[in-house]
């Protein structure tokens, strides 16, 4: 049987703390542990290739798809030209086995349609494989953000190719939110 008089010294005992707040026990939660964190299969690009790019805008350099964040609202690379198609390419210092790529648009300011195409080479960069084409449709009033998550049995690739196109029917800027590649 439950002692009724514990039960009631317990709830004393928790009005007693609430009214205490210097005992709160706490700790910050990271804004994007469940991002940020690096899955032990993923390939480390910073780490292991150079990344070329045909543009970006200052304020949102190709690091940005490097960093770590992701979601709606995240950092982002930004071409910077307008109404160009642009091109990032991840040069491997050796060779990488490829099992799945993952990666973020984002678009919340005007209505467009994104092409990205994905390629890669097996033979430094002389020539390129077309692995993926996606096109993205955004509207400020819909659709703003888009993730791509896409599984390969890729080898050998010492060149991975994004291959941007800003939008298919008119105006707009290249944009990327994260890149991520798996072994």
């Amino acid at each position: 049987m439950i002692n009724p008089g514990f039960h009631q010294s317990a709830i004393n005992g928790c009005m007693q703390e609430m009214a205490d707040l210097s005992r709160l026990r706490k700790r910050l939660l990271e804004a994007d542990a469940t991002t940020s964190a690096r899955a032990t299969d993923e390939i480390d690009i910073a780490g292991c290739a150079t990344i070329a790019y045909s543009s970006e805008n200052p304020a949102h350099p190709v690091e940005h798809l490097l960093d770590g964040r992701s979601g709606p609202g995240a950092t982002r690379w930004i071409s910077a030209r307008p109404d160009t198609i642009e091109h990032i390419v991840v040069e491997f210092d050796q060779p990488q086995a490829i099992s799945r790529l993952v990666y973020e648009v984002e678009e919340a300011a005007r209505e467009r349609t994104q092409e990205v195409r994905v390629e890669v080479s097996e033979d430094g960069g002389r020539s390129y494989r077309q692995i993926l084409v996606q096109e993205y449709t955004f509207s400020p009033g819909g659709a703003t953000y888009q993730r791509e998550e896409q599984r390969f049995n890729l080898r050998q690739v010492s060149h991975l190719r994004l291959t941007i196109v800003p939008n298919k029917g008119g105006s707009g800027t290249a944009t990327l939110t994260a890149l991520r590649l798996f072994v």
